[in-house]
């Protein structure tokens, strides 16, 4: 790892669900101390709403967020390459670490599916920053559910 603060990507087929709660955990738990990013192969049109739904039951509001095409630049500009499913569609690069998390895909889920996907994201992410020696200050509002 660099000196500066640490660059992770993560990177699913349509960054429209595991990528995008990937992202929005590290940035809510790291702050400003993790350059975050997310992107697709083949980008979908819009963030899953269950997974807007789902993350918005823990505090945090993915309704503004929009996939991205994942570029050869961001994963060069990348630290830490996360995968979730992606395959051979993500470019590798030498310098880089490389984590595939192998998670269901929330796609066509209702929220009841998406939530064991979230909460498995979260402590992923949890583990990371452990890993990264960054110890986190946010702590996700109290689940609540319809």
């Amino acid at each position: 790892m660099p000196e500066s603060k640490p660059s992770v990507l993560f990177v699913c087929v349509h960054n429209a669900g595991r990528s995008q709660m990937a992202a929005a955990f590290l940035a809510h738990l790291a702050g400003d101390r993790v350059e975050v990013r997310s992107a697709g192969s083949a980008p979908a049109n819009a963030v899953h709403p269950a997974v807007v739904d789902a993350m918005a039951e823990v505090g945090i509001d993915l309704s503004a967020q929009t996939p991205k095409v994942l570029t050869a630049d961001a994963v060069r500009a990348s630290d830490i390459v996360i995968t979730m499913g992606c395959g051979d569609a993500c470019p590798v690069f030498p310098g880089r670490q490389y984590l595939d998390w192998s998670l269901d895909d929330p796609a066509g889920q209702g929220v009841a599916a998406v939530r064991p996907i979230r909460d498995d994201i979260e402590r992923r992410i949890r583990g990371l920053l452990a890993d990264l020696g960054i110890r986190s200050t946010w702590h996700r509002a109290p689940a609540r559910t319809s």
